[in-house]
């Protein structure tokens, strides 16, 4: 007989894929929601998917902003999949209030977690709690951590930084707490199981939008590689107190991207912007835009981020490449538009 594993947030982009490739390696699978409505929609995108062992799927109400429900949810969980975030930023929502929520969701989690006797936590982190203040040719890997002070760093980034620290910091002090594992994503990317998206598919939606984008450099990554690297996380020993970069080999720019448009979805390039907004004007910009200010931390830091810890110590082979994922994730745009 398989683990139970708790999955949280079951409806999320990366969760879902979480979710298939522990049914399809035959775990019994419990997933979060915040309200079990959501329940059958889940079940029907998995079952369009062609997941095994569906019956091995439960749910279970819980909210990371409440403390009811989760104790049920942690009852005979051997791992935990934290995938959820307990708020939802947007352009226009960006408080001091979303990084202490997140803080205070982590917390609940472990706390939780801990009280069950759950072995280990997976926990979905951030490439940028990693590489956001790290420039030039400097080579970024695990050993390296953000800082939370990071002029141009968006309210989301500082959010995912703040959690895994204070994860870190959880275990830290609390010597019989779970194992804790942070796999640390760039920008997630790749087929959507049903229509629901995730905030990356932004870089997409912009750019056939024809909105003003600079000429960014992205390290994305597979939603699927992602979900791949959780499960093997859960199941390698030796992956207990580690950080887990999750990227592609190589980065791709918003050129590149455009190209791919061009190239492969002829019909969503008609809006493409002509130009890129040039280094000069985004640098100019800067100081007055905070979206902008944005753009122009991601446009100074180093991309040269390694997978190899992924690779060497999890053993982990990618199934695609920067382009792909982005294939696939147009492909899920088409078809949800």
């Amino acid at each position: 007989m398989q683990s139970l594993v708790l999955v949280t947030g079951g409806n999320g982009f990366l969760a879902r894929h979480i979710i298939r490739e522990l049914l399809r390696q035959g775990h019994a699978v419990r997933a979060t929601l915040r309200s079990l409505d959501q329940a059958e929609t889940v079940r029907t995108d998995l079952r369009i998917a062609r997941t095994p062992h569906l019956d091995r799927l439960s749910f279970v109400a819980a909210d990371l902003t409440q403390n009811t429900g989760w104790a049920t949810a942690m009852a005979g969980v051997t791992t935990v999949m934290s995938v959820a975030a307990p708020v939802f930023v947007n352009d226009t929502n960006v408080t001091n209030q979303v990084a202490t929520a997140a803080e205070v969701g982590t917390h609940r989690i472990l706390q939780a977690a801990e009280a069950a006797g759950v072995k280990r936590v997976v926990m979905t982190a951030n490439l940028g709690a990693v590489g956001f203040s790290r420039f030039a040719d400097h080579i970024v890997t695990e050993a390296d951590w953000t800082d939370p002070e990071q002029a141009g760093l968006s309210a989301y980034e500082r959010s995912k930084l703040l959690a895994e620290r204070a994860a870190w910091q959880y275990t830290q002090r609390h010597p019989a707490s779970p194992e804790l594992v942070t796999v640390n994503a760039g920008a997630m990317l790749g087929p959507a199981l049903g229509g629901h998206i995730t905030s990356s598919f932004g870089l997409l939606t912009r750019l056939i939008a024809g909105k003003p984008t600079p000429n960014l450099v992205v390290n994305v990554v597979d939603v699927r590689d992602v979900a791949a690297i959780h499960v093997r996380a859960m199941e390698i020993p030796e992956a207990a107190g580690q950080r887990i970069l999750a990227v592609e080999d190589t980065p791709i720019s918003m050129q590149e991207i455009i190209t791919l448009i061009r190239r492969h979805y002829p019909e969503m390039a008609a809006t493409l912007p002509h130009r890129l907004l040039p280094t000069w004007l985004v640098n100019g910009l800067a100081p007055f835009n905070r979206a902008v200010k944005e753009a122009q931390l991601m446009m100074r830091v180093s991309h040269r981020v390694s997978n190899q810890r992924a690779r060497q110590l999890l053993n982990w082979q990618p199934v695609s490449n920067s382009r792909q994922a982005v294939l696939a994730a147009l492909a899920s745009l088409q078809e949800v538009n």
